[in-house]
């Protein structure tokens, strides 16, 4: 499995559903609104001058909320992930 280092978040996206409207496909990819996924690992956390780590807020299992442009995306043992700093994460799921 993938551990991800520092501040950094292993997503696994959760497609997006293309939308007809009145006979027109809307495709996923136009849209420009942050999208969902789940945690699968995270990172020990940010590294403070003083040499203290502080953790992260996200937690694996999490569904998340984040920017549509963030993060790179990866191929493991055939999946797709999105690796994010914690910052690109908008919000958490309830």
């Amino acid at each position: 499995m993938l551990k991800p280092l520092g501040d950094r978040v292993i997503l696994q996206v959760e497609k997006e559903q293309e939308k007809s409207i009145g006979g027109i496909v809307i495709a996923g990819a136009t849209e420009e609104k942050p999208m969902t996924a789940k945690v699968v690992a995270v990172g020990n956390g940010y590294l403070l001058q003083d040499g203290t780590i502080t953790h992260l807020t996200v937690n694996e299992g999490d569904t998340v909320i984040f920017d549509k442009f963030a993060g790179s995306e990866v191929k493991y043992d055939d999946n797709e992930y999105l690796v994010v700093h914690e910052k690109d994460i908008i919000a958490i799921v309830d």
